[in-house]
């Protein structure tokens, strides 16, 4: 039968999985970081997923589809099964890498006093994920966003780096000697196609973060805008060097 459906352009399309989310039929999932219509017979029609779509990767279109089947939606909510594959994501659908946004800085500063006179400390990690390659090139949390490009082992060594360094910023981490892979490519869509209003490096003073640097300052060449930016080395007994 002819009738309304979502269309999905996979070119446009950055695998953030808020589409997938917002899709309370279970339609979409997401397949090789990208989100796919696999079940034509669920897509009621409605474009739930449309307004969360933060690329305009997905439209309405008329043509040849399965009628929308209630039932089978109905079974599908009401199976373990389904309600896990609703919520896989990129990555090879692991749940781990699910997209999120902690809206937590305004509620922190409310607990800045009883922070600091407690010595309790606070997280300020802003989103979810943070591993460099498990990251979408776009996302909503990196509008506006100061970028902390940050070495893994920094957060060992440095004592303060949540409230030095990660407060008030979107943190991305990777080791390239562990990865061993050249971030520039994703550093550079990263810091192209979104609103960041700054950079900050953070890196360990030993010669494998070297990587790391240069994959962030080619990334900001690259993209073509001239962004401030920093880079801040720590030694391996948890100094500042520069």
């Amino acid at each position: 039968m002819i009738r309304k459906i979502i269309h999905i352009d996979e070119e446009k399309c950055n695998g953030c999985g808020l589409c997938a989310d917002a899709c309370h039929e279970g339609a979409i999932d997401i397949i090789d970081g990208k989100a796919k219509l696999v079940r034509e017979n669920f897509c009621d029609g409605f474009g739930d997923c449309l307004p969360n779509c933060p690329t305009g990767a997905i439209t309405f279109e008329e043509r040849e589809a399965p009628e929308y089947d209630e039932e089978a939606v109905k079974r599908a909510k009401e199976s373990k099964e389904m309600d896990e594959m609703k919520h896989m994501h990129h990555e090879g659908g692991c749940p781990g890498s699910r997209m999120m946004q902690f809206h937590k800085e305004e509620e922190q500063m409310q607990d800045t006093a009883p922070a600091a006179s407690t010595g309790r400390a606070v997280s300020r990690l802003n989103q979810w994920p943070c591993q460099i390659k498990l990251l979408p090139a776009q996302a909503p949390f990196f509008d506006g966003a100061k970028l902390l490009i940050a070495a893994d082992c920094t957060a060992y060594a440095y004592v303060n780096m949540h409230e030095d360094f990660m407060k008030g910023k979107i943190t991305v981490i990777g080791c390239p000697k562990l990865d061993a892979v050249d971030y520039t490519e994703k550093l550079t869509a990263i810091i192209r196609d979104n609103d960041i209003r700054s950079v900050t490096i953070v890196r360990m003073e030993v010669p494998c973060c070297g990587g790391l640097q240069r994959a962030a300052e080619n990334a900001l060449k690259a993209s073509g805008k001239f962004i401030p930016w920093q880079v801040v080395t720590i030694s391996r007994d948890g100094r500042i060097l520069d």
